[in-house]
Protein backbone atom coordinates (compact mmCIF):
# COMPACT_ATOMS: atom_id res chain seq x y z
CA UNK A 1 0.00 0.00 0.00
CA UNK A 2 1.44 3.54 -0.96
CA UNK A 3 2.49 5.62 1.92
CA UNK A 4 0.86 8.86 2.33
CA UNK A 5 3.07 11.82 1.69
CA UNK A 6 3.36 13.87 4.89
CA UNK A 7 3.16 17.76 4.96
CA UNK A 8 4.62 20.52 5.86
CA UNK A 9 3.64 24.34 7.33
CA UNK A 10 5.69 27.02 7.51
CA UNK A 11 4.31 30.06 9.42
CA UNK A 12 5.19 33.61 8.70
CA UNK A 13 3.96 36.69 9.90
CA UNK A 14 0.65 34.97 9.56
CA UNK A 15 1.14 33.30 6.49
CA UNK A 16 1.16 29.57 5.49
CA UNK A 17 3.57 28.22 3.36
CA UNK A 18 2.37 24.92 2.81
CA UNK A 19 3.50 21.61 1.11
CA UNK A 20 4.46 17.91 1.03
CA UNK A 21 7.48 15.86 1.98
CA UNK A 22 9.38 14.40 -1.35
CA UNK A 23 9.96 11.11 -1.47
CA UNK A 24 13.72 11.07 0.23
CA UNK A 25 13.56 14.31 1.36
CA UNK A 26 14.19 15.50 5.48
CA UNK A 27 11.10 17.42 7.09
CA UNK A 28 13.67 19.74 7.94
CA UNK A 29 14.73 20.07 3.91
CA UNK A 30 10.66 20.21 3.07
CA UNK A 31 10.32 23.12 5.33
CA UNK A 32 13.87 24.87 3.81
CA UNK A 33 12.33 24.50 0.43
CA UNK A 34 9.04 25.69 0.70
CA UNK A 35 10.26 29.11 2.92
CA UNK A 36 13.02 29.29 0.57
CA UNK A 37 11.97 33.15 -0.86
CA UNK A 38 12.55 34.10 2.81
CA UNK A 39 15.34 35.44 4.79
CA UNK A 40 15.67 33.31 7.69
CA UNK A 41 15.84 29.52 8.32
CA UNK A 42 12.81 27.93 9.09
CA UNK A 43 12.81 26.49 12.86
CA UNK A 44 10.56 23.51 14.37
CA UNK A 45 7.26 24.64 15.76
CA UNK A 46 5.55 21.60 16.50
CA UNK A 47 6.90 18.18 14.71
CA UNK A 48 5.00 15.72 17.14
CA UNK A 49 1.89 15.55 14.88
CA UNK A 50 0.93 14.44 11.39
CA UNK A 51 1.79 17.57 9.73
CA UNK A 52 4.87 19.18 10.43
CA UNK A 53 4.71 23.07 11.62
CA UNK A 54 7.86 24.95 11.19
CA UNK A 55 7.77 29.02 11.27
CA UNK A 56 10.45 31.57 10.33
CA UNK A 57 11.27 33.13 13.57
CA UNK A 58 11.97 37.00 12.95
CA UNK A 59 12.35 37.48 16.99
CA UNK A 60 14.66 34.98 18.45
CA UNK A 61 18.79 34.23 17.40
CA UNK A 62 18.96 30.73 19.38
CA UNK A 63 22.67 29.67 19.09
CA UNK A 64 24.96 26.98 20.78
CA UNK A 65 28.56 27.37 21.47
CA UNK A 66 31.33 25.61 22.86
CA UNK A 67 31.20 25.92 26.90
CA UNK A 68 34.24 27.43 28.95
CA UNK A 69 35.12 27.36 32.37
CA UNK A 70 34.42 30.88 32.32
CA UNK A 71 30.55 29.53 32.32
CA UNK A 72 31.10 27.87 35.25
CA UNK A 73 29.70 30.63 37.44
CA UNK A 74 26.68 31.10 35.40
CA UNK A 75 26.03 27.02 35.20
CA UNK A 76 26.43 26.82 38.77
CA UNK A 77 23.06 28.96 38.84
CA UNK A 78 21.55 27.35 36.56
CA UNK A 79 21.93 24.72 38.85
CA UNK A 80 20.86 26.01 41.53
CA UNK A 81 17.08 26.99 39.91
CA UNK A 82 14.86 24.63 41.67
CA UNK A 83 13.19 24.03 37.74
CA UNK A 84 16.91 22.48 36.56
CA UNK A 85 17.72 21.94 40.54
CA UNK A 86 14.90 18.62 40.95
CA UNK A 87 16.14 16.65 37.53
CA UNK A 88 19.86 16.81 38.79
CA UNK A 89 19.13 16.15 42.74
CA UNK A 90 21.08 12.98 42.49
CA UNK A 91 24.31 14.75 42.03
CA UNK A 92 23.91 16.92 44.98
CA UNK A 93 24.05 20.44 45.92
CA UNK A 94 25.71 22.62 43.20
CA UNK A 95 28.12 24.96 44.18
CA UNK A 96 31.00 26.21 42.48
CA UNK A 97 33.37 23.78 43.43
CA UNK A 98 30.80 20.59 42.50
CA UNK A 99 30.45 22.23 39.26
CA UNK A 100 33.32 22.70 38.30
CA UNK A 101 34.49 19.16 39.43
CA UNK A 102 31.30 17.69 37.73
CA UNK A 103 32.00 20.42 34.24
CA UNK A 104 35.28 20.94 34.09
CA UNK A 105 37.09 17.80 32.57
CA UNK A 106 34.32 17.78 30.07
CA UNK A 107 34.66 21.35 29.05
CA UNK A 108 38.57 20.62 28.90
CA UNK A 109 38.75 17.72 26.69
CA UNK A 110 39.28 15.22 29.47
CA UNK A 111 35.91 13.15 28.51
CA UNK A 112 33.95 11.72 26.23
CA UNK A 113 31.39 14.34 27.05
CA UNK A 114 31.03 17.70 25.76
CA UNK A 115 29.42 20.68 26.79
CA UNK A 116 27.61 23.51 25.52
CA UNK A 117 26.00 26.96 26.28
CA UNK A 118 23.02 27.68 24.60
CA UNK A 119 22.54 31.36 23.84
CA UNK A 120 19.20 33.94 22.70
CA UNK A 121 19.80 36.86 20.62
CA UNK A 122 23.93 36.93 22.48
CA UNK A 123 22.50 36.02 26.11
CA UNK A 124 23.57 32.89 27.74
CA UNK A 125 20.55 31.15 28.93
CA UNK A 126 21.12 27.39 29.47
CA UNK A 127 23.32 24.66 28.56
CA UNK A 128 23.68 21.21 26.56
CA UNK A 129 25.69 18.44 27.37
CA UNK A 130 25.80 15.25 24.42
CA UNK A 131 27.81 12.34 24.13
CA UNK A 132 28.45 9.33 21.97
CA UNK A 133 26.24 6.84 23.56
CA UNK A 134 28.86 4.33 23.11
CA UNK A 135 31.42 6.09 24.78
CA UNK A 136 29.93 5.24 28.46
CA UNK A 137 29.50 1.14 28.12
CA UNK A 138 27.30 0.39 31.28
CA UNK A 139 24.65 3.40 29.43
CA UNK A 140 25.06 1.63 26.26
CA UNK A 141 23.68 -1.39 27.49
CA UNK A 142 20.06 0.18 28.50
CA UNK A 143 20.60 2.89 25.59
CA UNK A 144 19.91 2.47 21.74
CA UNK A 145 22.59 2.15 18.91
CA UNK A 146 25.43 2.57 20.86
CA UNK A 147 26.65 5.25 17.51
CA UNK A 148 23.34 7.28 18.97
CA UNK A 149 24.15 10.66 20.32
CA UNK A 150 23.40 10.95 23.95
CA UNK A 151 21.94 15.12 25.06
CA UNK A 152 20.97 16.31 27.92
CA UNK A 153 19.61 20.33 28.23
CA UNK A 154 18.43 22.31 30.46
CA UNK A 155 17.05 25.71 30.41
CA UNK A 156 18.79 27.56 33.38
CA UNK A 157 17.19 31.26 33.41
CA UNK A 158 14.11 31.16 34.98
CA UNK A 159 13.09 34.25 32.47
CA UNK A 160 13.20 32.36 29.27
CA UNK A 161 11.62 28.92 30.45
CA UNK A 162 7.55 28.42 30.04
CA UNK A 163 8.22 30.51 26.62
CA UNK A 164 8.54 27.78 24.08
CA UNK A 165 11.78 28.15 23.78
CA UNK A 166 13.35 24.50 24.84
CA UNK A 167 12.66 23.10 20.85
CA UNK A 168 14.55 25.36 19.51
CA UNK A 169 17.25 24.59 21.72
CA UNK A 170 17.03 21.12 20.45
CA UNK A 171 17.28 21.79 17.34
CA UNK A 172 20.32 24.30 17.21
CA UNK A 173 21.69 21.37 18.84
CA UNK A 174 20.86 19.11 16.58
CA UNK A 175 21.66 21.15 13.89
CA UNK A 176 25.33 21.51 15.10
CA UNK A 177 25.64 17.97 16.27
CA UNK A 178 24.61 16.57 12.58
CA UNK A 179 27.87 18.48 11.44
CA UNK A 180 29.87 16.91 14.44
CA UNK A 181 28.41 13.51 13.96
CA UNK A 182 27.54 13.16 10.25
CA UNK A 183 27.37 9.52 9.75
CA UNK A 184 25.16 9.55 13.02
CA UNK A 185 21.69 8.36 12.67
CA UNK A 186 20.25 8.14 15.82
CA UNK A 187 19.98 10.90 18.48
CA UNK A 188 18.89 9.83 21.93
CA UNK A 189 17.00 11.71 25.34
CA UNK A 190 16.30 10.11 28.45
CA UNK A 191 14.68 12.63 30.57
CA UNK A 192 12.69 11.18 33.50
CA UNK A 193 8.91 9.91 33.36
CA UNK A 194 7.80 12.52 35.84
CA UNK A 195 9.12 15.43 33.42
CA UNK A 196 6.02 15.72 31.23
CA UNK A 197 7.30 19.49 30.14
CA UNK A 198 10.27 17.33 28.87
CA UNK A 199 9.07 14.88 27.14
CA UNK A 200 6.39 17.01 25.45
CA UNK A 201 9.84 19.28 24.06
CA UNK A 202 11.48 16.59 22.95
CA UNK A 203 8.35 15.78 20.64
CA UNK A 204 7.84 18.89 19.12
CA UNK A 205 11.93 18.58 18.42
CA UNK A 206 10.88 15.28 16.20
CA UNK A 207 12.18 12.55 18.74
CA UNK A 208 9.34 9.89 19.49
CA UNK A 209 9.23 7.57 22.76
CA UNK A 210 10.48 4.41 23.44
CA UNK A 211 10.75 1.70 26.08
CA UNK A 212 11.03 2.86 29.30
CA UNK A 213 13.99 1.84 31.98
CA UNK A 214 15.50 2.33 35.29
CA UNK A 215 18.76 4.17 35.25
CA UNK A 216 21.70 4.35 37.82
CA UNK A 217 22.03 7.68 39.21
CA UNK A 218 25.26 9.19 41.08
CA UNK A 219 23.99 9.03 44.70
CA UNK A 220 23.29 5.60 44.09
CA UNK A 221 19.64 6.14 43.25
CA UNK A 222 17.46 4.40 40.46
CA UNK A 223 15.62 7.07 38.43
CA UNK A 224 13.00 5.24 35.81
CA UNK A 225 13.29 7.49 32.46
CA UNK A 226 11.55 7.24 29.03
CA UNK A 227 14.21 6.37 26.16
CA UNK A 228 13.69 8.71 23.04
CA UNK A 229 15.05 8.78 20.01
CA UNK A 230 15.46 11.23 16.82
CA UNK A 231 15.35 9.86 13.20
CA UNK A 232 18.49 11.90 11.98
CA UNK A 233 17.99 11.17 8.59
CA UNK A 234 14.12 11.51 8.42
CA UNK A 235 14.40 14.72 10.38
CA UNK A 236 17.53 16.80 9.23
CA UNK A 237 18.55 15.04 6.32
Amino acid sequence: MAQHPEHVVVHDRGRELAGVVHAGESWAAAARRMAASRHAEPVPLDLSGEVKHFAVDHDWVVTVRAMTRGDLPAVTRWRQEQHVHKWWASDGAATVETVAAKYGPSIDGMTPTRMWVVEVNGRSVGFVQDYRIGDYPDYALLGPDPAAIGVDYAIGDPVWTGRGLGVRVLWAWMLRAHKRFPTSEQFFAAPDHRNAASLRILAKAGFTEGLWFDEPQEDGSVDTVVGCTLDVRRVLG
